[in-house]
């Protein structure tokens, strides 16, 4: 049971660097441990602008905020949404900016949770028990590979490993990402400690196939793969802009189909651009599959459920800073457990050493986590939910 009343006394704002050298913001509440946002590098169309004005604007406004609100527990974020509000005449928390208001209301939780001496994840539901399965970002392409002139169309060559023991598969997703660095002697990561290759799709997806079954031998539970086209981001002029030509959304979606059939692709994220619900429900109807929205639904609300309305999805992804409310995020993942929509909690490319998001993947019930495998921006996360497994 929660203590009653946490009051926000003081706020301290500041400007941080992310993983990638850019500027981010960081928020702690009554001198309690603080949280950041990450950036993302690859954007949709429909996400919650990261900030009001400016950063400098929101931090500045932050750092001045001095209304003593009462916070009991979760659902109280209300309140602090209201407060924004009401001081810069917004009709909605989330025009504060996605970044600015996820760090703020991450560091009013993370301060209730040190005063009732709690867990963040009890925070936001006390009974929550379950870990997520990982998505491992094993070999990188598309707009995240642009360090080396020849690589994947494919922006993300996913594994997905299914023991019930987190540790055991993050064990699995390091073996596999090891094997394939030693194998073609990669020299280079991306953003998100992926490895960069001069490969097409197809190699790529052979050369993690066979790393699978190696690693499904040695450790004894199966191990999907999957894959982030990001399609949006090479679709051009109603077309879908390959290295080795252009495709429509009609042979797009025969080039979905063999690659399910090929390579047996349990994980498919944005196989078709932002704005085809259509090509989206049509692939749907492959039962075996994981059809993932991502900037199809960019964690608003209003578009998710949309996707559930023309039976577009059947899993997606949810970004913290892509909404920006934590309120909205609990609505998101209701509505998809009340539809059997399956969750992906994910990262984005500029992370920070916040390891929260494994802490909200937990407490919201996510399916999946989706942080990467190397690298010590997306290992914090994977540790942290070590531990999590320890104390649940």
């Amino acid at each position: 049971m929660l203590r009653l009343l946490m009051i926000i006394k003081n706020v301290d704002a500041k400007i941080i660097k992310d993983s990638r050298n850019c500027e981010t913001i960081a928020v702690s509440v009554n001198s309690c441990e603080g949280a950041s946002s990450p950036n993302g590098k690859s954007t949709g169309e429909y996400e919650t602008p990261s900030y009001y004005k400016s950063l400098r604007f929101c931090v500045d406004f932050l750092n001045k905020f001095n209304s003593e609100i009462e916070i009991n527990k979760f659902d109280d974020l209300i309140k602090l949404e209201k407060e924004i509000c009401k001081k810069l005449k917004l009709k909605n928390a989330k025009q504060f900016g996605a970044n600015s208001l996820y760090a703020f209301e991450s560091a009013v939780l993370k301060a209730l949770a040190h005063d009732n001496k709690k867990e963040l994840f009890e925070i936001v539901n006390l009974k929550a028990k379950k870990i997520p399965f990982p998505v491992g970002n094993v070999i990188g392409g598309g707009l995240h590979s642009s360090a080396i002139s020849k690589h994947p169309d494919f922006q993300e060559f996913l594994v997905i490993p299914k023991s019930e023991d987190i540790f055991k598969n993050i064990q699995a997703m390091k073996f596999i990402y090891d094997s394939i660095k030693k194998e073609l002697k990669v020299l280079k990561v991306n953003d998100e400690g992926a490895l960069l290759v001069d490969l097409d799709n197809e190699q790529v997806l052979t050369v993690l196939n066979k790393n699978i079954k190696e690693a499904e031998k040695r450790f004894g539970f199966d191990i999907s793969v999957g894959i982030d086209f990001a399609s949006s981001a090479f679709f051009k002029n109603g077309k879908y802009n390959y290295s080795i030509g252009n495709v429509d959304s009609t042979e797009q979606h025969k080039i979905m189909l063999y690659l399910i059939d090929k390579y047996d692709l349990f994980y498919l994220e944005d196989p078709f651009e932002e704005h085809d619900f259509k090509s989206f429900a049509k692939l749907k109807k492959n039962p075996k599959c994981l059809i993932v929205g991502d900037d199809l639904t960019a964690t608003q609300y209003n578009r998710v459920v949309g996707a559930i309305r023309t039976k577009s999805i059947n899993a997606m992804i949810i970004k913290p800073n892509q909404n920006g409310s934590l309120l909205e995020l609990k609505r998101i993942f209701d509505l998809c457990r009340k539809k059997g929509i399956a969750t992906v909690l994910s990262h984005r490319s500029g992370e920070t050493l916040d390891d929260a998001l494994a802490d909200y993947a937990v407490g919201f019930g996510a399916d999946y986590i989706k942080c990467g495998v190397a690298t010590k921006w997306r290992e914090v996360k994977l540790d942290r939910l070590v531990e999590i497994e320890k104390i649940i």
